[in-house]
């Protein structure tokens, strides 16, 4: 298991189309993934990170802090992956 945490940093938060960008690139993986708000519930607050309408479902909102987890053979990648593609914020600027 491996593990990362930074803070949703795109204006509009995961919304549909961060959310399908990030599906998207967590499906390119093998490892099990799993997004978290920092903050919350373990077990409410999580997210299988390859299903849209669970990552949806958590409503993360622009600084959120987030953990994305992997377990596998590929997890380090795949954390990191995510965590730079959340970092990048989608491709969104700031600017309105």
């Amino acid at each position: 298991m491996y593990s990362k945490k930074t803070v949703i940093a795109n204006p509009t938060g995961l919304h549909a189309r961060p959310a399908s960008d990030f599906i998207a690139a967590a499906g390119k993986f093998s490892s099990k993934i799993r997004i978290s708000r920092v903050a919350g519930d373990p077990e409410e607050d999580a997210a299988n990170a390859k299903s849209i309408i669970s990552l949806l479902s958590l409503g993360l909102a622009q600084g959120e802090e987030v953990e994305v987890f992997a377990d596998g053979a590929d997890e380090k990648q795949a954390v990191d992956d995510l965590v730079a593609l959340i970092d990048s914020k989608f491709g969104e600027s700031s600017a309105g």
